[in-house]
This record gives C-alpha cells, sequence and structure tokens, in this order.
C-alpha cells in the first residue's frame, strides 16, 4: 500500500470514519414527477439518481413477454460529469452493461414480479457524483425509488461493499479504499430474511477470510437498511400531511 495510509494506527480510515462505520446516507423519495417513482440518494459523495416506470405493456420484441411474472429492465448510466476524468461514452459500455445487469438480477430478487403477468418495470439508475460504492447507491436508490412507485417487494433490498486493508474488514469503501488494491465486495441483501440477492467480487480472496468480509457487508446492510426505513417513513408522513389523511 504505497502512497496513501487508508488505515492509520489509531483505526481511523481516510475520511476519519472507524473500520466498520457506514458513510452518511441522505435519501429523497418523489424527486421526479413525471416518473412513477423516483429518488435521489447520497452515500457519501456518491451521489445517484433513480427513476421507475410501471408496471406496463412489454415495449419491443413480443418474445419478452413472460405470461407468469412482470420483465425488470434496468439500465445504468453515469454522468459525463460524474468523475474527474471526462466519460466519452456515460453508457452502453461493457461495464455500465455488466451493472445494468447486476442491478437487473438483484431487483428480479426482491420484487414481487408474479403480481404483473405480461407487463414490464423500467428502472433507470445514473451516477450523479461518483466516489466508490456505485452498485451499492444505485440498489439503495432504486429500491426507494420502486417503493415510491408503489411497486410491492419482498422486502427492502439494501447493499453495500466491504474490503480488506492490513487485514482490517471496512465497510462502505470510497474511492480510495476501493483503489487501493485490496479485495472488496459487494453484497445486496434481504435484511429481513437475510437472503442474499446479489453478491459481487473482483478479486481473489483467501476461503478464510470471506466469512469475516460478508459478515461486514451484511452487517453494513442492515445499518442501510434501517436508514431507508427512515427515508421511507418520512415520506409516507410528509405525502399525508399534503394529502390531508
Amino acid at each position: 500500500m504505497a502512497g496513501i495510509e487508508l488505515l492509520s494506527d489509531q483505526g481511523y480510515r481516510l475520511d476519519g470514519r472507524k473500520a466498520t462505520e457506514l458513510r452518511k446516507v441522505q435519501a429523497q423519495m418523489g424527486v421526479f414527477g413525471q416518473a412513477d417513482g423516483s429518488a435521489y440518494l447520497e452515500q457519501g459523495n456518491t451521489k445517484v439518481l433513480a427513476v421507475v416506470y410501471g408496471p406496463h405493456e412489454v415495449r419491443g420484441a413480443r418474445s419478452k413477454i413472460q405470461h407468469d411474472r412482470a420483465v425488470i429492465n434496468c439500465q445504468y448510466s453515469m454522468a459525463t460529469f460524474s468523475t474527474a476524468e471526462r466519460k466519452r461514452r456515460p453508457h452502453g459500455d461493457r461495464k455500465s452493461s455488466e451493472m445494468s445487469l447486476h442491478l437487473k438480477q438483484t431487483f428480479e430478487a426482491a420484487v414481487l414480479t408474479q403480481l404483473y403477468p405480461r407487463s414490464q418495470i423500467d428502472i433507470y439508475v445514473k451516477i450523479l457524483q461518483s466516489d466508490g460504492g456505485n452498485y451499492s447507491a444505485c440498489v439503495n436508490a432504486a429500491t426507494l425509488a420502486v417503493i415510491d412507485a408503489g411497486i410491492p417487494m419482498r422486502d427492502y433490498v439494501c447493499a453495500c461493499t466491504a474490503g480488506f486493508v492490513d487485514d482490517t474488514p471496512l465497510a462502505d469503501l470510497c474511492h480510495a479504499e476501493e483503489s487501493g488494491g485490496g479485495t472488496s465486495l459487494a453484497v445486496a441483501l434481504l435484511p429481513r430474511g437475510g437472503q442474499i440477492a446479489l453478491l459481487q467480487m473482483d478479486a481473489r480472496l483467501h476461503q478464510d477470510h470471506l466469512d469475516t468480509l460478508m459478515e461486514a457487508a451484511m452487517t453494513a446492510c442492515k445499518g442501510v437498511s434501517k436508514v431507508l426505513d427512515e427515508v421511507v417513513r418520512q415520506h409516507l408522513q410528509e405525502t399525508s400531511v399534503l394529502t390531508g389523511e
């Protein structure tokens, strides 16, 4: 780990957090009036907008229609100004396609698609500012947008990253920690039942360390779920006041 010291001798990280401490999560639902559901979320310095349309009739090829459930379509993109280096192709590249597929797999595990046969649900997420944990922030924002659209889910689906620095597991990695060369993984969790919707790892990891890293990520996901629950309850309270219910 030449260069930046990611973890001090006192156990503090670059941004002053302890090893298992989450970045600050702030979110707002119903930010985009033209969509069926929407949410804006900040996880540390990573900022995401998520928009949901549907359920609606399947568009495009008729072969996509599923007679017993809804088709989930996800599209991930990054704003050209989201990183220090300007992106020439903010969407449509291999990484964006891969992220879109991961989001689709995640929400297929969480949304009650069988309630909407022969229909389609569109989930669009855009990274406005990137500082690590892009997949996690997208899942958390999209969860709020799906709830805002009134689409039933088995549970909140919450995501967070974890990684090792000097044999110490860190939760909710920022960009510098992700780029530090160590192993990191991202977990999407349905916290009440403890079901894993998606597990992604970008490097080799010794089997002896997997349980420790998984535990750190899953504990972080449960922490995120509490924040998302507070956001949903606050939004419902504000909505009921506005509608006079």
